[in-house]
């Protein structure tokens, strides 16, 4: 018999970083999740991307147990590291901090595609594009035609 699910959490970790204080211990500790059990277990799944923010999704079931899922990190943090930049602009339509080639973006969205919602690499790039866009960052050259 298949157990029942209480919660759904949510959160944002560093890779091999979680630890009990805010965020991951008050929002396990709501729940009645053992905390040091979820971090030893997330440190060590997690300790080949160390440093990488990694969204994790934990689901709490009725008897305080709990499974997660680590997600690829965010597309906003590969398109910063990719470009090399510290954070997007405060004016992405006036002000550009960074480019990319439709390659890197290629290669963003072939990394992310298990997390995002469409079924063509063609979509995906155009969904990463958009979010470089609106960080600040420029996409140059033509847009593939070979997809």
């Amino acid at each position: 018999m298949a157990k029942e699910i209480a919660a759904f959490i949510k959160l944002q970790i560093k890779g091999g970083a979680a630890n009990p204080s805010p965020p991951v211990g008050p929002a396990l500790g709501s729940k009645g999740v053992n905390i040091m059990d979820f971090c030893k277990q997330f440190n060590a799944r997690t300790q080949d991307k160390a440093g990488k923010v990694l969204p994790v999704i934990i689901t709490v079931y009725s008897d305080k147990s709990f499974t997660f899922e680590v997600k690829q990190s965010p597309v906003a943090v590969a398109i910063r590291e990719t470009a090399k930049i510290a954070k997007g602009s405060k004016e992405p339509n006036r002000s550009k901090v960074g480019s990319l080639t439709w390659d890197q973006v290629k290669a963003i969205a072939e990394e992310k595609m298990p997390d995002l919602n469409c079924f063509t690499l063609k979509s995906a790039m155009s969904m990463v594009a958009g979010t470089a866009r609106s960080m600040g960052v420029k996409v140059t050259g033509e847009f593939p035609a070979d997809i």
